[in-house]
């Protein structure tokens, strides 16, 4: 018989377990005025709830054992948060890169730009499709771009130390395929000149991003004359004219990629059919919100991946601290529990009052460490190589409401592990052994 109730409390948690982890918040706000109006409004609740009240009551006698599960549970959640807002930082800055208004064309079967060759006959071809917006002067808006590695010094490191940047090879259309993208410090440069602009993301990375100021790609003497930002992935670039930056780099008429602004989004489909079933062209075409977002995917899910295994390994050890706090609770209260049950409570109040002290110190955890991970690393500055590139991508960790509810979630299962076989061995414990207990 013991067997079976231990085996049917092992399903129970990991029934709970599994449909926690998919609980939306309004749920489990649902839940919780359920559980209030149960204390409030039964007998048994408000057996439970006065119980809750003495053990709650004498926390300040047990402050050292109970700041083991604040503590434990709020290092978890503030890891867990800030590995979590790595991945919603990065995948931000690439999913703002993108709209549903421009698409990129590639080289067929190219994962990324820095893949992707399009020769010259493909760039004078592509523009010429159907579904393109036209400027005022009725051309068709279109840039043919190249992309290429470049060195520079990293700002702050040592003299010899060097970083990659993606040097972007721009044409006159570029600003109004990404008419978010403005100069904020200098001018834009001029056509047919070793001059840059770069992105404000690209300036905290790397030294001498400053307008005036000499730096060498490709060994050549360029001259950055002004800053420009975007609030997306292009503030880690840097840009030059497209038929400079192929010279330097040998890389003749072709281009990467070409970026073209839609007539209408609807009409992205038949942009694309036009290219893709055109004889003359090997291409593939995506507008720019699905290409970055696909870039953003692998990275994102590389490093959620990581937050939740690091999480999980931080929560068996609070886990196991809140066991042994609420293991030694309940014997200290032996005699307590014995005399409740002695005198007409119930086992479930008693399991749920011990449940709820456990979670309510769970709660406060949760919350501390949701805070301090706001706190600590909300808009941090990071960068990473981002996939599909050449180069860093400066990026700030995001922390989302999602991502404090994502914590607090984990904190309360944390909580109910931790309590919940305290509880039911307070509930099963004979009366008489109990009042024997010290």
């Amino acid at each position: 018989m013991r067997f079976l109730i231990n085996l049917g409390l092992l399903i129970l948690l990991v029934a709970v377990i599994v449909g926690w982890i998919f609980l939306p918040w309004y749920l489990a706000l649902a839940l919780a005025v359920v559980l209030a109006a149960w204390l409030l409004f039964t007998r048994s609740g408000g057996q439970a709830a006065s119980v809750t009240a003495v053990g709650v009551s004498t926390l300040r006698q047990r402050l050292g054992s109970a700041s083991v599960i604040v503590i434990g549970i709020a290092g978890v959640v503030g890891v867990l948060v800030a590995l979590l807002a790595m991945a919603e930082g990065y995948s931000q800055t690439l999913r703002k890169t993108g709209s549903a208004d421009t698409a990129i064309v590639m080289r067929g079967s190219s994962a990324s730009e820095v893949m992707s060759v399009l020769d010259r006959d493909s760039v004078v071809l592509i523009p010429q499709a159907e579904g393109i917006a036209q400027d005022a002067q009725g051309k068709p808006i279109a840039s043919p771009e190249l992309v290429v590695a470049a060195n520079l010094p990293i700002k702050g490191g040592a003299a010899d130390e060097e970083g990659s940047v993606q040097l972007r090879g721009v044409g006159e259309q570029a600003w109004a395929v990404r008419p978010e993208v403005k100069i904020i410090q200098g001018r834009n440069f001029k056509p047919g000149m070793r001059e840059l602009i770069v992105g404000k993301g690209a300036v905290k990375q790397f030294a001498g991003m400053v307008p005036g100021h000499e730096i060498r790609l490709g060994n050549q003497a360029w001259t950055v004359v002004g800053i420009f930002a975007a609030d997306n992935a292009m503030d880690s670039e840097v840009w030059g004219d497209a038929a400079v930056v192929a010279d330097t780099y040998r890389r003749g008429s072709s281009r990467a990629s070409v970026t073209v602004k839609l007539a209408d989004p609807s009409k992205y489909e038949a942009f694309k059919s036009s290219l893709e079933g055109n004889p003359q062209l090997k291409v593939d075409v995506d507008t720019t919100l699905d290409y970055f977002n696909k870039q953003s995917e692998g990275t994102a899910k590389v490093i959620r991946i990581m937050g939740i295994v690091v999480g999980l390994i931080m929560g068996i050890g609070a886990m196991f601290g809140a066991l042994n706090t609420m293991f030694a609770a309940v014997a200290a209260r032996a005699r307590e529990i014995a005399t409740l049950r002695a005198i007409g409570f119930r086992g479930l109040p008693v399991v749920v009052a011990i449940m709820l002290e456990t979670m309510l110190l769970a709660l406060i955890g949760g919350v501390i460490g949701g805070v301090l991970a706001w706190l600590i690393f909300n808009g941090y500055s990071a960068s990473t190589l981002a996939a599909g590139t050449v180069g860093q991508l400066n990026f700030e960790l995001k922390v989302t409401g999602a991502l404090l509810w994502t914590g607090v979630k984990w904190a309360l299962a944390i909580g109910f592990i931790g309590g919940l076989f305290p509880a039911v061995r307070a509930a099963r414990l004979p009366v008489t052994t109990a009042l024997r207990e010290l």
